[in-house]
């Protein structure tokens, strides 16, 4: 084939593009072609070396859309890159990366393995790429505890690095890289790599939060603005030089609406007002340093509820940012148990203005979302919701909140095949994105349906928790709302309601409220049971492909087992609190180990899947933290331990250990040093006490 040959080692002539962005680009693409192209041996020393490349790559400036590339192959000789900006530049080495060397955008993430080529070569011709439908498209990163507490292998700075990378061959050209602390520390490697910046809606402007600036004042604006003021300064002095797109806003001090903290703004027409006149005064600090910003600001919990009832007003510049609600469904989140659904869709006569959407694939709300799991909603869901965005207007900014990439690739990699106009149907997304990433499914189309069938198995297993197709459960769910009821059952021995639970549960008994646990949880478990087992069964039946099983195992079977095991703790916990409540206290104890054991089962799931390059991976999974959910459980059987079998704590150990002839002789009251509650429960496993 006539055409540009790739070897290791090619010469790129880059003196038109010599800032740092492009610079790590072409030091990527290197990387890459040692990966894929197979080294030339020299027949003179039988050493096996590089050959000096024939040809070089020219990169040229031309008058081009912004982010726009054309790449000419002339000659065998001679390619040219022509591009008006770094970003340019370096999608288009994003694309010769994957069109020609096979490199994946998630090749990381996913663990892609890659082969060696020879003879790579790109045919002559002229080849530019379609306009992007989305002027700014990015990723949140975002409760980001496990690759903040996780290297790699290489170091604490290696997965940022591969996650802006990562972002950046999906076609994003804006980050808000990690949250609080993180975005500091991680800010100059993003713009290192090209990317926009932006902020955190409760960090207006990239500024010190006030409560740690100013640790012994209240967080009042009207009481300390120019303190407030001063740190907005700062922050635009200390970003000013970089691509940023600066986040206008006023939130409370823990991500939570001001007026916790303000108390003086006791109304939505003062607390409109002052968030209104904040806006201007950022705006105008910003203009101040900076010539020509770009500002967004996040119409996000309370400021939707606002502006919907004509109390803020925006700056006409901005671009108005609508939020999904943690779960996919453009309406406004729910803060507790406050949900009024507000739709989060521009008014159709505003369509002028430029719009964003700040959406999330993965969510942390301590309540029923996912953080270690996928989207438990389908990409059907999430493709009509932002086609309903994008016919409505929001084509200037998508914001993606990622997590921590890992466990949300499958939903990123969709989002990106929105974002860059592909337009592929959630149906023929699923089965590309299993043929590229899992070796076995190339040209097994009974085993690419397979494995399809499964994802969406998936989706449908997930529990209802609320009425409206949106609110179906992530792993948090099984989590938290254990959590909350063990802590209420011990509170008061198991009468009150718990308040915290009455946004999905508004039973005026704690009883109630286990009830109706169990029961929902109860109808999915056989669904679930039925799920593990079909994904286990594909994990054996592919396990001489090393990659898929592997990768297999490590996605979706994880997943699926998070949530059934997780599942399973949550109803032998119901099951155990309706023994409990009947008197059954050893039983109630019994079944409560039951519990943690299941969640323990989850735990130690992760950590089978932290090997090799992911080792330590899950470690500081503190979030849903399932391994706090056992801990907690195994306090509660402390409890019903205490209530059934002290003072004394022999009864339950003469019970389960002693043959029966002896149970009731009573010379002498115990003739072992008592049974810790792990010994004794283990004890009860082990004789089958009390049989599932």
């Amino acid at each position: 084939m006539s055409g540009f040959k790739l070897y290791p080692g090619l010469k790129i002539v880059s003196e038109e593009f010599p800032g740092e962005p492009v610079r790590r680009a072409l030091k990527r693409f290197q990387r890459d072609l040692n990966m894929t192209v197979a080294q030339k041996e020299v027949p003179q020393s039988g050493q096996t070396e590089p050959i000096p490349p024939d040809g070089q790559i020219y990169l040229r400036r031309q008058n081009l859309p912004p982010e726009h590339y054309r790449i000419c192959v002339e000659s065998p000789r001679s390619v040219t890159i022509e591009s008006p900006d770094d970003l340019g530049v370096i999608y288009a080495f994003c694309w010769l990366s994957q069109q020609f060397l096979g490199i994946l955008p998630f090749w990381f993430w996913n663990d892609q393995e890659i082969a060696k080529k020879e003879g790579v070569c790109i045919p002559e011709g002229i080849y530019e790429p379609p306009l992007r439908p989305v002027q700014y498209r990015g990723w949140f990163i975002n409760d980001e505890v496990l690759i903040s507490c996780w290297d790699a292998g290489v170091s604490n700075e290696y997965p940022w690095e591969m996650a802006f990378e990562a972002l950046l061959r999906c076609g994003g050209n804006l980050v808000i890289p990690g949250t609080d602390k993180n975005a500091v520390r991680y800010k100059t490697l993003a713009a290192d790599m090209g990317l926009w910046i932006t902020q955190h809606h409760a960090e207006p402007l990239g500024a010190e939060m006030f409560a740690r600036a100013y640790p012994d004042l209240t967080p009042s604006y009207s009481q300390y603005p120019q303190l407030f003021e001063g740190l907005w300064e700062e922050a635009v002095l200390r970003n000013k030089h970089g691509l940023v797109i600066w986040n206008i806003g006023f939130r409370g001090q823990g991500d939570v609406p001001f007026w916790e903290q303000d108390i003086a703004c006791d109304t939505p027409e003062k607390r409109g007002e002052l968030i209104s006149r904040i806006l201007e005064k950022q705006c105008a600090i910003v203009r101040r340093h900076v010539e020509s910003p770009v500002f967004c600001t996040n119409l996000y919990g309370e400021a939707m509820e606002l502006y919907r009832q004509g109390l803020l007003r925006l700056p006409d510049d901005v671009i108005m940012i609508w939020a999904d609600n943690g779960y996919g469904k453009m309406v406004s989140r729910r803060q507790g148990n406050h949900n009024p659904r507000v739709p989060s869709l521009p008014d159709t006569e505003r369509a002028g203005r430029r719009h964003g959407t700040y959406y999330h694939v993965s969510f942390y709300d301590l309540q029923a979302a996912n953080h270690i799991t996928m989207l438990p909603n389908p990409m059907e869901f999430v493709e009509r919701e932002l086609g309903n965005a994008y016919i409505r207007g929001i084509r200037s900014l998508w914001l993606i909140n990622c997590s921590n990439i890992k466990p949300h690739v499958y939903s990123l990699d969709f989002v990106a095949n929105l974002w860059n106009g592909t337009a592929v149907s959630a149906e023929k997304h699923r089965k590309q994105y299993l043929a590229a990433y899992y070796p076995a499914c190339a040209g097994d189309r009974l085993l690419t349906e397979e494995m399809a069938e499964c994802i969406r198995a998936y989706h449908r297993s997930m529990v209802p928790f609320g009425p409206h197709e949106d609110e179906r459960a992530g792993e948090q769910f099984y989590n938290y709302v254990t959590r909350e009821l063990a802590c209420c059952w011990m509170k008061d021995g198991g009468h009150a309601p718990c308040g915290n639970l009455f946004w999905c549960v508004r039973e005026n008994t704690l009883s109630g409220q286990v009830r109706w646990y169990r029961v929902l949880l109860e109808d999915k478990e056989r669904e679930f049971d039925q799920l593990f087992c079909r994904c286990a069964a594909l994990a054996d039946t592919v396990n001489g492909q090393t990659g898929t099983a592997r990768l297999w195992r490590d996605s979706l079977l994880l997943q699926v087992q998070i949530h059934r095991d997780c599942l399973k703790g949550a109803i032998r916990f119901g099951q155990a609190f309706s023994a409990y409540e009947e008197g059954a206290y050893m039983r109630a104890f019994y079944l409560l180990g039951q519990s943690a054991d299941w969640y323990q089962r989850a735990v130690e799931a992760m950590d089978v899947c932290s090997h090799g390059k992911w080792a330590g991976f899950y470690s500081n999974e503190c979030l849903t933290d399932v391994k706090e959910t056992a801990y907690l459980l195994r306090r509660v059987m402390s409890y019903v331990r205490i209530l059934g079998d002290g003072p004394y704590f022999y009864n339950w150990q003469r019970e389960i250990i002693y043959p029966p002839k002896d149970r009731r002789v009573v010379l002498i009251t115990n003739l072992e040093n008592h049974m810790t509650d792990e010994a004794l429960y283990a004890a009860m496993k082990e004789r089958g006490s009390f049989r599932e």
